[in-house]
């Protein structure tokens, strides 16, 4: 093997952990800028393409460590260069890995509502941040076809509504049978080229990739997985909204002080000064693939303090058109609101979370400071 290759490979087992976490930032703020829509082509494109070139590393490290072990009629000069590529194979799958997870939490986390989605955002965080810490742990075939199904799971329930034009809970139940084909397709392979090693590791996989399914299938269906590929793009309460001769809407919003903005980041909850009788305007900017037009709801919710519970006054049905970048704009309005602790849930037709708009409500005699805004 050439010194150079050598003393590559010393570096980088010398520095593993800085280039790991090195590159685990770079890639994920590189994510973070390039990555713009889960219905673009060359978006979906790319990740495709880490997949696939992820399931080829992996048949490929299984043969060769088959191969390795076996070490027949192979020279000492051989058995180095089988060594590198086993070395090589492991890195390429681990930054792939990597580049993969980092993607997925991008596209979900712009879809998620962390009171609801973040059992589902904290599987694929550990999964993201256990690629870098247990490399190892890439030798074994369990480890990486488990990897590898959370992986193609992630992408086909995204993926297949955007190719079909719909959402569902049959979309969903579609996803996660293309996803078991394609990892059968894959495992039958793997079991072609590593026989005996895919024998001892056959009872293990099966409890793991039932395991993985059923975890991802309970989370959706008790709503915990974000509603991709839709994402609120913007919200807010005004105190009036109006259509504008450009197709914008102008709204107008309470005056705030830096500070009260601030406070009310922390608060949660944005002060709401209402008039009796006035109208209450809840504004969304949803964002749905081209041709995936759907219809959403806006729940109005009030917190009843005696009951300790949300209590729904209003459920109205919103049309959704997608394709927009900046998200499809629509709204719902209610009168005479009660003093107190408000909120609009923003909800898929299955009663998925894609936003809330929160609000505790102070009744005054006459409107507060008011300022214009275009809602584009």
């Amino acid at each position: 093997m050439p010194s150079s290759w050598k003393h590559l490979k010393n570096f980088y087992n010398k520095y593993e952990r800085h280039i790991s976490s090195l590159s685990l930032v770079v890639g994920f703020v590189f994510d973070a800028v390039t990555l713009k829509r889960v219905d673009l082509l060359w978006e979906n494109v790319w990740i495709g393409g880490r997949l696939v070139i992820v399931a080829f590393c992996i048949i490929l490290l299984n043969f060769y460590d088959v191969r390795r072990r076996r070490k027949e009629n192979l020279t000492e000069n051989e058995l180095e260069i089988r060594g590198t590529i086993h070395f090589l194979l492991i890195i390429l799958i681990q930054f792939s890995f990597g580049g993969l997870f980092s993607a997925f939490m991008i596209f979900y986390f712009r879809s998620a509502t962390l009171a609801t989605s973040w059992p589902f955002l904290l599987l694929l965080a550990l999964v993201f941040i256990f690629n870098e810490l247990f490399k190892k742990h890439y030798i074994r075939l369990t480890f990486q076809i488990s990897v590898f199904f959370i992986a193609l799971f992630s992408f086909a329930i995204y993926s297949v509504p955007v190719v079909l034009h719909q959402i569902g809970d049959w979309v969903f139940i579609l996803s996660g049978v293309i996803s078991l084909l394609i990892l059968g397709i894959f495992v039958f392979v793997i079991k072609i080229t590593t026989q005996e090693k895919f024998r001892q590791s056959k009872k293990l996989l099966i409890v793991s990739i039932t395991l993985i399914f059923a975890t991802i299938n309970t989370l959706y269906f008790t709503n915990l997985i974000p509603p991709i590929p839709l994402s609120l793009k913007e919200s807010g309460v005004f105190h009036s909204l109006t259509r504008n001769s450009s197709g914008d809407y102008d709204v107008l919003t309470e005056s705030r002080t830096f500070v009260e903005k601030i406070s009310d980041y922390f608060d949660l909850y944005e002060t709401y000064h209402n008039v009796d009788s006035q109208t209450v305007y809840a504004y969304s900017a949803i964002f749905s693939p081209t041709n995936l037009n759907i219809s959403v709801v806006h729940e109005w919710q009030y917190y009843n303090v005696a009951k300790k519970l949300w209590i729904t006054t209003n459920t109205i049905t919103l049309p959704i058109v997608g394709g927009r970048d900046g998200g499809f704009r629509t709204y719902s309005t209610r009168t005479s609101l009660t003093e107190g602790r408000w909120r609009v849930n923003i909800l898929t037709l299955r009663k998925q979370i894609i936003g809330r708009i929160k609000f505790d409500v102070v009744n005054v005699p006459e409107n507060v400071a008011l300022e214009r805004k275009v809602m584009k």
